[in-house]
This record gives C-alpha cells, structure tokens and sequence, in this order.
C-alpha cells in the first residue's frame, strides 16, 4: 500500500517528453506501426484496419462502476470508451461501438475536457477503453489536459493486440496497463478476432507493460495506482486457453499479476455462427479456468466476479 501518488505522465510534462511523445505518435501515423497489425497506412489520407484517421471517436465517458474492484473504488473509473477496434471479434458484447463504429468524432481539446471532467466528478483514474488505434490522440490530449491540471492515474485498457512502437511512447505515460489475454492458439486467435499472431504479439506487449509499471501497486483503500492487471475472458469450450495463458503469467511476468477471470461471457455479435461460441460458459468451465490460474501459481485475483457468478447461479 502507499499513501501518495503523482502519476507518471507529470515528469515527462515538466521535462517537455511529454510533447515529444506527442510529435512523435502523430509522424508515426503517416505509416502507422501504432498497433499490433502494423498496417503500414497513411492515416492522414486513409484508413486501415481500425477504420479510425488522425481523430479519435468517442462512443460515450462517464464515472463506470462494472470495473474491476480496485479501478472502480466507491468514486468509480473514469472511463472513455473509444469507437472502432484493432480487433475484429466475432462474439464483441459492443459490437455497436467497436465493429460498427458508433460515436462522434473529437479533437484532443475536446478528449482533454472529457478526462477533466471525470476528475472533476471524482473518479478515481482515467480510463482509456480500446485506446490501442488511438495513441496519438490520446497523447495529445494528456498533454493539455496535464497543462490545465490531470492528476489522475491513466488505465490503459487495451485488447492486448499492441505495438512495442507503441508502448514505447507510452512509457512513463501510462499509470495501469489492463490488456486482455484473449487466446493462447494462434489459430483461435484468427478464427475468432481477425488477427495474425495474436498470442506472440500479446505477450510480448504483456511482458514489456509489466516492465514499465510491475505489478499492480493499491493504496490504502484498496484503489490502484500504478501497475499491471490483466483481463482474461473464459469461453466456451476452453477456446481461450486459461492454464497456458496462466502458466504464461506466472512464469514469465510475475507471480503476483493480478487477474480478473472474467466468466462474463454470453453469445454476441456473429457468436451463433461459431459453435461453441453460440452458448454461454458453464459453471463448471469457469471453475475449471480459475483453478487452472491457482495451479499455474497466480495467486490475486479479482473477487467481485466470482462472487456474482456464484449467486447468479
């Protein structure tokens, strides 16, 4: 536990790294790198695969109390939820955001406004949903939202599919990285999200965000400030691959990831055209993958799912 707190982002502010990360997002675009497909577009005169351009869409933002316990608090997240996606998954609970792309267009001013608006209503962090396709945005709103006063932990709350060009600007920026652990088989990974080598570029990303921040840091109040955590959804069939992806995290990254086991799922989306996706999980495949974490050696977990799963049922 610690008792005080400035979050990372203010350094390279009063440095001036902070606006360079910012030039530098913006030139990398005219060839974007900026996620994990590494499409190759000149962003300021088409689009790629996240059918996103120079500008950010926002879908919605607003205090979240769904999140995991220690970003949600009694203040709740601050979340911002990004339209499109780097991804393209088959099952997607926000399809309308993320395959259809509902939302409105922003400048950075205006992105800037929306995280002081969230600390004015006093959540407890920034939290950015899908940020991955919009990086350079992002950055250029910290940078004058931390100008007029952002003090707020930044949760990055990516699908895992993430550049290590990215996440290079993004050292020092970002306070809690929140990837997703979606698959372990690269096969899986193309039949379900649309994306090559999602598992090797996954945990490549996880491995560099745990070195950036270590492992998730709470305060006295059980709120987070600085780390990792990781998401991990269970679906049908095992098609996730819970006990590889666990040994993955124990073994590789740390013992003490926290991770939230998510047993959410429910058919989205094209779900019924992918059998077992059609159905939801059972309660015993959702046992099952949280025993598997325990065996692997993970050890913190996020409570407040398992809880509600074994009331529902």
């Amino acid at each position: 536990m610690v008792k005080s707190f400035e979050p990372a982002y203010l350094a390279l502010l009063r440095s001036g790294e902070l606006r360079r990360r910012v030039e530098a997002a913006y030139e990398r675009m005219h060839s974007c790198d900026l996620c994990g497909r590494k499409c190759g577009v000149d962003r300021y005169t088409t689009t790629g695969a996240c059918k996103t351009g120079v500008k950010a869409v926002v879908a919605s933002y607003g205090p979240h109390f769904g999140e995991e316990d220690p970003l949600r608090g009694h203040r709740g997240s601050g979340t911002i939820f990004f339209s499109w996606c780097n991804l393209n998954c088959q099952y997607c609970q926000n399809y309308d955001i993320s395959q259809l792309g509902h939302g409105e267009e922003v400048e950075p001013e205006e992105l800037a406004s929306m995280m002081l608006s969230l600390q004015a209503q006093g959540c407890h962090n920034i939290n950015l949903v899908s940020p991955s396709h919009v990086v350079a945005p992002i950055l250029a709103a910290v940078l004058i939202a931390a100008e007029a006063g952002l003090r707020l932990p930044l949760v990055y709350n990516t699908g895992g599919y993430d550049s290590m060009e990215a996440l290079r600007l993004l050292d020092g920026v970002v306070d809690i990285y929140m990837p997703d652990m979606k698959y372990a088989d690269e096969e899986i990974a193309y039949r379900y999200s649309r994306v090559r080598n999602y598992p090797a570029v996954n945990r490549a990303a996880v491995k560099e965000m745990h070195r950036q921040v270590g492992d998730l840091v709470l305060d006295e109040q059980g709120i987070a400030l600085r780390g990792l955590l990781v998401r991990h959804l269970v679906l049908p069939g095992g098609l996730a691959g819970t006990p590889e992806i666990a040994r993955f995290l124990a073994e590789e990254v740390s013992r003490d990831t926290y991770i939230n086991v998510m047993d959410q799922y429910r058919p989205c989306y094209r779900a019924h055209q992918y059998p077992p996706l059609d159905r939801p999980i059972t309660p015993q495949e959702y046992e099952e993958a949280v025993e598997a974490a325990r065996r692997a050696g993970l050890h913190r977990f996020d409570r407040r799912q398992t809880r509600l799963w074994r009331l529902i049922w």
